[in-house]
């Protein structure tokens, strides 16, 4: 019995037909967090500056008053139903993946269902798996639609980092607060607000459209206990999460070779967006050409789930037809997961 390795699933009929990405409007930049932190850092004696030099992110992005993240996954779902011809009422399936909700319970889909106009008969649910649920929902609505199930499929996300920001601000902010809670707090304040959507729909239907090609996971959960978050703060063993993370990542992909897949040249590559250490230590472990890795935490932070399609979809107007793209990360708990896209 096999107990260690990849799942494998390969997709033969499933095109991207669109993806859109939402800016956040409130830029919030690393020097102003540290300004609000300044007394905190004075007294523990540590040198402000670290969000930029260390992780690399110069600003990140806030909601304002007139929109939330479900209201921007909505619009992101909006832009990228017009931007690959499908009508709301085509749609047989609207995933949300986000990490961030302001309630339990309902679900964050079904307003976004409502926003969109979308028919009674389109399931509708929330995928939550750290920073992997956007790709994990492309694998899922790919199967759905080679199944026959569905033909249109519409995956969103949003995501809001302020009230984490504001907690873990407060918290860092008060006179007990210790050089330990600063570190294990650090990855919190590289967290980004944004939004995302892609739409899928049968490769048939779509000849020249790009292809969803499918790709492999893999599971670490012996480190789930690295990183833990909620709305009221994340707390982080940076170091442990670096060393497990890319363990799982080379693993991975020192075994996807054998599941049929080869990567090592390929036009771009898409990563889930974290800092620049950690895309650092990703780009040694596989053997990557750093040139073909585009950045966009520098100026959105960490976006969670949003992070990748976000990039993904910036990039869209530069890739050109049979460019090969793998869309890659990790997310906590761990997994990692990787998927190939043909332009």
């Amino acid at each position: 019995m096999r107990v260690s390795g990849n799942t494998s699933i390969h997709h033969e009929g499933t095109a991207l037909l669109g993806t859109s990405a939402v800016e956040a409007p409130v830029v919030v930049t690393s020097a102003s967090m540290e300004e609000r932190l300044a007394p905190t850092l004075r007294r523990l004696r540590m040198r402000p500056g670290t969000l930029a030099s260390l992780a690399g992110i110069e600003e990140r992005r806030w909601w304002g008053e007139e929109e939330d993240a479900a209201q921007g996954a909505a619009r992101a779902g909006r832009q990228a139903l017009e931007a690959a011809g499908v009508e709301p009422g085509q749609v047989g399936l609207l995933v949300n993946t986000s990490v961030y909700r302001a309630n339990l319970e309902p679900s964050v889909a079904v307003g976004i269902h409502h926003a969109l106009g979308l028919p009674t008969s389109a399931l509708n649910f929330d995928i939550t798996n750290a920073c992997l649920g956007f790709v994990n929902a492309l694998t899922l609505a790919a199967t759905m639609i080679e199944n026959g199930q569905i033909r249109y499929a519409l995956v969103v996300d949003g995501e809001d980092a302020r009230p984490v920001h504001e907690s873990t601000l407060r918290r860092l902010s008060a006179e007990d607060a210790t050089r330990r809670d600063y570190t294990d707090a650090f990855a919190t304040l590289t967290l980004g607000s944004g939004a995302a959507a892609a739409v899928l729909g049968p490769a048939e239907d779509h000849p020249g459209a790009p292809q969803v090609l499918g790709g492999v996971s893999r599971a670490r959960s012996s480190a789930h206990e690295l990183c833990v978050g909620s709305n009221d703060g994340m707390v982080t063993d940076a170091r442990g999460l670096l060393e497990e993370g890319m363990q799982l990542v080379g693993d991975a992909w020192d075994d996807a070779r054998a599941d049929g897949w080869e990567w090592k040249d390929m036009d771009r590559y898409v990563l889930h967006q974290v800092s620049t250490v950690h895309t650092r230590a990703l780009v040694e472990r596989i053997g990557i050409d750093p040139e073909r890795v585009p950045l966009t935490f520098p100026r959105w932070g960490n976006v969670g789930p949003a992070a990748l399609p976000m990039t993904l979809a910036a990039e869209a107007p530069s890739l050109r037809p049979g460019d090969r793209v793998l869309c890659m990360g990790v997310g906590s708990g761990l997994n990692t997961a990787m998927t190939e896209i043909r332009w």
